[in-house]
């Protein structure tokens, strides 16, 4: 078991809300009518999406900075952050008038860059250093003893945990006095912990009834990786896309409380969270980003019948539109529409034409075709990626394939092979 922490308990909670309040938005809490029907449960959204700053990070980076004392102000901030955190930082330090050093790993989307410095307002130097969230963070911490400038963790620090857990609060008064229901279960998007442990620290106490969540994108799954060792551990490599959880080692603070005061921690796949995003758009209207989109893609593998309300944190809105192509491709080859190939074409006028004839049915595109050889296209074969209209064509595809004589490899999605061609 932890030991208890000075100041981390439910009543820290409830008087970071107070004061927080008039500084952060009470966020809405919404019903999901998809989910629900989905589920056969009602799914309640909280929209840490539409605070300001687009995520839930300004409840935690505000309460550690508005209780810096006058010297810890004069030497000025500095954090390291995959974009959200920064841009509460950001907003803060301009509100308050102290200045503040930005590390962002390279991974960060553009999007999330220009904001950090827009809610900055002149008081933001940002550095982008390395490739990931741990890299940026050994870089902050080292200026932070080189300058004397105070360390805003983004996680792993009481006056952070504690901001951020006011979510708890408001999502539960919202759901008795909005939906006339006591919740059953809270689903928390999890990176190094923050939210999830703050959140936990206060429903633990206050509504101890409550079935507590917390979901991981497997390819950084570093919680489950400190659950299993029975201490945070550095995950050997952590896949950037769900860059808002893209962490690859918990908090020394958030370990403990996640292990002993939250009931389950899931993984779930980073094609997954795209399929989900792309859901939460078209019907829901509801633009998210990765990290945003982790609570609501894992409902579909929790047990939910007869808990009462589920609310899940929408933790974040802050996608870059560029990226939505990558999220279209990952979701296809996630739910097993997309697939690719490398297929070997006798060098004879109408090979093609016969693959098309032969090989594909109605309703099976060919989205990509790329001789792998650029200069020489006589003894290479050709890649072809092609879209079926259901997954359980394949098959089907795969039998015309293999009777049609052509040397014929399928790419799987986890092959180096993939990532390079794709």
């Amino acid at each position: 078991m932890r030991e208890p922490v000075p100041g981390l308990d439910a009543a820290s909670v409830e008087s970071a809300a107070e004061a927080l309040a008039g500084v952060v938005r009470r966020t809405p809490l919404a019903q999901s009518a998809r989910l629900t029907a989905e589920t056969g449960v009602p799914v309640l959204l909280k929209r840490e999406d539409l605070q300001p700053v687009r995520s839930y990070k300004l409840r935690g980076a505000y309460h550690l900075i508005s209780t810096l004392t006058a010297d810890e102000r004069a030497r000025g901030v500095v954090c390291a952050s995959a974009g959200n955190h920064a841009q509460g930082v950001a907003r803060s330090c301009a509100e308050l008038g102290i200045r503040a050093r930005i590390y962002v790993p390279g991974n960060t989307p553009r999007q999330k860059r220009q904001r950090i410095l827009t809610f900055g307002r002149g008081a933001v130097e940002l550095i982008v250093e390395g490739s990931t969230y741990d890299d940026a963070s050994r870089a902050a911490k080292e200026h932070a003893v080189a300058t004397g400038a105070v360390l805003v963790h983004p996680f792993d620090d009481p006056r952070t945990i504690l901001g951020q857990g006011t979510v708890a609060v408001e999502l539960v008064e919202q759901c008795e006095t909005g939906f006339a229901a006591e919740v059953g279960t809270v689903v928390v998007p999890l990176g190094g912990g923050g939210l999830l442990a703050g959140m936990a620290l206060w429903l633990r106490e206050r509504h101890p009834g409550v079935r507590i969540v917390g979901v991981e994108p497997a390819g950084a799954a570093s919680m489950t990786a400190a659950l299993a060792a029975g201490r945070p551990v550095a995950l050997g490599e952590v896949d950037g896309f769900v860059d808002g959880a893209a962490v690859g080692q918990v908090g020394s603070l958030t370990y403990p409380i996640v292990r002993d005061l939250v009931d389950e921690v899931v993984t779930v796949s980073e094609g997954a969270v795209c399929t989900e995003m792309l859901a939460l758009y078209q019907t829901d209207g509801i633009i998210a980003e990765p990290a945003g989109a982790l609570a609501t893609t894992a409902l579909r593998s929790l047990e939910l019948a007869d808990r009462g309300p589920v609310v899940c944190v929408v933790s974040g809105g802050n996608n870059d539109v560029s990226r939505y192509a990558e999220i279209v491709e990952r979701s296809l080859i996630h739910e097993g529409l997309r697939h690719y190939f490398l297929v070997t074409f006798p060098q004879e006028p109408g090979a093609l034409r016969d693959f098309l004839d032969r090989v594909l049915a109605k309703g099976e595109d060919i989205i990509v075709f790329e001789y792998v050889k650029k200069n020489n296209r006589e003894t290479g074969p050709a890649l072809v990626g092609l879209e079926l209209e259901r997954a359980e064509d394949l098959p089907d595809l795969l039998d015309r394939m293999a009777a049609s004589g052509l040397h014929t490899e399928q790419v799987p999605p986890g092959s180096p092979i993939f990532a390079f061609l794709t």
